[in-house]
């Protein structure tokens, strides 16, 4: 089972939402009778990998810490149309305002975790594994690698403190492929990723040439690919990026490279379409 982020971040995220949402107070909740106690069910109305089950809790309870929360699904499980995910039970006050914000976040990881199961599942056959990127939505970087794990996929660095990562302005700045691969290998920091990125066929070539364990193919077609996968013969772990959707990616698998990299699956949300459903 995966580990979500640390149960402070959650909460925190969390207090931000509501305050966003609530500021000074639920105008359309004190309709309702402040006594009033009601169930509610979470239910998707398609197909899905659930994700935000941490999320989900963390709303409710911030706003009543009585309210009562059943999961019959975990984050990770697959949900079918109209399937039931978790019953809220508490306040209706309380649900009444939480409800947004619980989808808010349980639709977007789920549209994460979704998105990448079905490339995990296109690739199965192959070598090559799924990786997340740091294209995500600002604030929410650890709930959507998160994610991703739950869609069966792999996190690549969570920033730019824990793996180095040498991109085409980098190797600029230090002058050549060389003096960039030389300047990170003496300074890793103790990180276990080091990486550089290459433009084509003659940089890869340089960068095996100066000693590199991971490089990154930027934007290489497919025959390029394979080209790159016989080149390297094994010497270093070879990642793919650009151009990576579902209609591509086994295509991209097919060439041999160890890791394909993929920021779609993060910046480019599909929600999937959650209804909390209420009834006394």
């Amino acid at each position: 089972m995966n580990s979500p982020q640390h149960p402070e971040g959650i909460a925190l995220q969390v207090r931000e939402a509501l305050t966003e949402d609530i500021g000074g107070g639920d105008l359309t909740a004190r309709l309702v009778d402040a006594d009033q106690v009601f169930t509610a069910t979470l239910i998707s109305r398609e197909p899905a990998i659930v994700c935000g089950g941490p999320w989900i809790t963390a709303v409710f309870k911030q706003l009543d810490p009585s309210i009562e929360i059943e999961f019959l699904l975990q984050d990770s499980d697959r949900i079918e149309a109209m399937q039931t995910w978790c019953t809220v039970k508490g306040p209706a006050r309380a649900l009444l305002t939480g409800e947004r914000t619980a989808l808010n976040f349980a639709q977007a990881l789920s549209g994460t975790a979704t998105a990448t199961q079905a490339m995990v599942d296109e690739i199965a056959s192959t070598r090559a594994q799924l990786l997340d990127t740091r294209k995500t939505l600002p604030g929410l970087r650890a709930a959507q690698k998160y994610a991703v794990r739950c869609g069966g996929g792999m996190n690549h660095r969570m920033g730019l403190y824990d793996g180095i990562l040498v991109k085409e302005n980098h190797i600029r700045a230090a002058g050549s492929i060389v003096n960039a691969i030389n300047l990170a290998l003496k300074n890793t920091k103790n990180v276990a990723l080091v990486e550089i990125e290459v433009e084509n066929l003659s940089e890869l070539s340089q960068a095996l040439d100066a000693g590199a364990k991971r490089i990154l193919l930027d934007n290489f077609s497919n025959t390029d690919l394979e080209k790159a996968v016989g080149l390297n013969n094994g010497q270093a772990k070879l990642e793919a990026s650009g151009n990576v959707n579902l209609q591509t990616i086994r295509a991209i698998a097919d060439t041999g490279v160890n890791f394909i990299s993929c920021g779609q699956i993060t910046k480019d949300i599909k929600a999937i379409d959650l209804s909390l459903q209420f009834s006394t």
